[in-house]
């Protein structure tokens, strides 16, 4: 078994994960690494699995050494996800470096089981979309608002506009400010991925395009958006569990006693 950490600006998600898939998973604050209360979170949620190894990505830098320090307490081997150590995809970006290894991660996995062409749409704090070209290249994507972002700044930046529960909602006229605030956020935020997704497909010129969607709010929206083809939860999990096991068949042939210089022993 390996555990697999995907740090984002508000959750850290976790999961164990053998051979094949990605097991079970549970969420934790990235800013709790910082008083313990989220390793403490994790050891419990990971006690139960004989963890033998572990893969990283991260886009906060302050977290990761804070997360370096309890995969060393579990004296595993562990490697991190960036534009340098990924091996399943090409990327033709600018500079590779400035991408997200969330993105990447999520790259690897759609590439594995959508084939290429292909899009991943992560509904988080931001959502992002990644293109995989027709040779499996990463090449780039677009990055918007995401759903809490865009309502949370219009409550905190008016004086009336309160602080709404994003959900489905079936009128297209409100009849109060709460419920016109939901419209436009879920109809508005649906017609948002609609055109850019058009916009990608034009540019891509692909007969089959499939788009997959990952995070928060993806099942929410996808639900009456036929231009999503799959919601995939374990998605960004599942693509550090696939550069595990690529890494590990890499490694095998090395000379006996000689660490693979992708393991990251210390931050």
């Amino acid at each position: 078994m390996i555990a697999v950490f995907d740090i984002g600006n508000t959750h850290t998600h976790i999961g164990v994960a053998n051979s094949k898939r990605v097991l079970r998973q549970v969420n934790v604050t990235s800013n709790g690494w910082a008083d313990g209360s989220s390793a403490r979170a994790a050891l419990r949620f990971l006690k139960s699995s004989k963890i033998s190894g572990a893969a990283v990505c991260s886009v906060v830098p302050t977290v990761t050494p804070l997360l370096a320090r309890f995969i060393n307490l579990l004296q595993v081997p562990w490697l991190t996800l960036t534009s340098q150590t990924v091996q399943q995809i090409g990327i033709d970006y600018p500079k590779p470096e400035t991408i997200g290894p969330d993105r990447l991660a999520n790259a690897i996995a759609a590439r594995e089981h959508f084939g290429a062409p292909c899009i991943v749409l992560d509904f988080g704090t931001a959502v992002t979309f990644d293109v995989i070209d027709l040779h499996g290249n990463y090449v780039g994507g677009i990055i918007a608002p995401g759903l809490a972002a865009m309502t949370g700044y219009l409550h905190e930046k008016t004086a009336l506009l309160p602080k709404i529960e994003i959900r489905e909602v079936s009128a297209v006229i409100g009849k109060n400010t709460e419920e016109a605030m939901v419209i436009g956020a879920v109809h508005g935020y649906r017609g948002l991925i609609r055109e850019l997704v058009m916009e990608l497909k034009r540019e891509l010129k692909a007969r089959r395009l499939p788009v997959v969607a990952t995070g928060g709010y993806a099942e929410l929206i996808a639900a009456k958006l036929p231009e999503i083809t799959s919601v995939e939860p374990l998605l960004t999990l599942e693509g550090l569990r696939l550069f595990w096991e690529s890494s590990q068949l890499r490694a095998i042939g090395k000379p006996s006693g000689r660490r693979s210089r992708l393991f990251n022993e210390d931050v």
